[in-house]
């Protein structure tokens, strides 16, 4: 090809990136007012070990102090901006949200509470849009959203960011293209579309699994129906209405995540009418563990696992039994442990 069609394509492509970019910035500013609070993952509701200790050891208040944290770090926050549905009424302005990206100045930055925070917001809200139209994150488009001010601190930023997406969607950020310098976000589990579930665009799904799978190990390996919507409505996900970032959550859970077997949906014994309870699919077992999960939530209540004495000490010695497994090849590559195995064999008829 002459150099000078290769100049004018590399051109045009420059224009469309540049046009693209132009977009997001501002599709994520025009709704940045949402950012009023930015998320953490600590909780006010398990703010000592001993009291998180206590509470899984007592067995019948434990559920709640997770469950609280799960729905204070789930919220919609900034997240809901770009959300798959849309919904971004907000009530009240951030200080530093009516600034554009490319006005932003250090004058004006040093009137907010908390500078590199409102920036790995921001930061956040764009990877996420990427995300969910499917276009890698380049470095050089998140310097200009931080600025250039603040290159030295880019690191710092985008590990905050990147904690703050984690928590919420247990997804990674990851850079994808070392040479182009170009970050995706990874689901933790092998979702089909990255997380997405269903083809198409939109925002992962994983934190919600994440968050039942930890729900079901906490509640003994298995959880009823009627527990998890009560947990779910406290997040703000209800069955039958359509939620901002996982759609209609009933067809998700029993019926998505079923089919893709990371979650088991069957009739509790002898119950007239008949109730059904969730355990895990062959996939939750053969993609994670009862650790990692436990790793997932205490990174949700900013705690440790061990945090959790009871559900600590049967996530070792899940990680023990796999360990045995992986070495005497007793399970192949699936990685179940006995727990799951006998969870398989006593299955009951699938309610579908």
């Amino acid at each position: 090809m002459p150099r000078g069609q290769k100049s004018k394509l590399r051109t045009r492509e420059k224009h469309r990136q540049a046009r693209d970019d132009s977009q997001s910035h501002r599709e994520i500013q025009t709704t940045a007012a949402a950012a009023e609070e930015p998320p953490s993952s600590s909780s006010p509701v398990l703010e000592g070990n001993s009291q998180s200790s206590s509470a899984f050891e007592s067995g019948s208040t434990s559920q709640e102090s997770w469950m609280t944290s799960s729905t204070s770090t789930n919220s919609p926050g900034i997240f809901g901006i770009i959300s798959d549905e849309g919904d971004n009424s907000q009530d009240e302005e951030h200080p530093c949200s009516s600034v554009m990206f490319s006005e932003v100045s250090p004058s004006t930055e040093s009137s907010c509470s908390d500078v590199l925070t409102i920036k790995a917001d921001l930061l956040a809200q764009y990877l996420l849009y990427k995300y969910k139209i499917k276009q890698p994150s380049m470095k050089e488009n998140m310097l200009r959203i931080v600025s250039p001010n603040y290159e030295h601190r880019f690191a710092e930023i985008l590990k905050r960011a990147s904690e703050s997406i984690e928590v919420v969607f247990a997804v990674e950020v990851k850079e994808v293209d070392s040479t182009s310098h170009s970050y995706d976000l990874v689901s933790k589990l092998k979702l089909p579309n990255n997380g997405r579930v269903r083809s198409g665009m939109g925002l992962p799904k994983t934190g919600l699994l994440m968050n039942i799978l930890g729900m079901i190990f906490l509640k003994g390996n298995h959880v009823t129906e009627e527990e998890i919507w009560k947990f779910l409505n406290m997040m703000r996900v209800y069955a039958g209405r359509k939620h901002y970032i996982y759609g209609e959550p009933r067809k998700l859970i029993t019926k998505d995540l079923v089919r893709l077997k990371y979650l088991e949906y069957r009739q509790v014994p002898d119950t007239d009418p008949p109730r059904y309870e969730f355990l895990w699919g062959q996939k939750a077992y053969a993609e994670t563990s009862k650790m990692k999960v436990l790793e997932f939530l205490a990174k949700i209540n900013d705690t440790v696992p061990s945090a959790f004495p009871l559900p600590y000490k049967e996530a070792l010695q899940d990680e023990e039994e796999r360990a045995r497994a992986r070495v005497t090849g007793r399970h192949g590559t699936t990685g179940h442990c006995r727990v799951c195995s006998r969870a398989m064999s006593s299955s009951f008829s699938h309610p579908y």
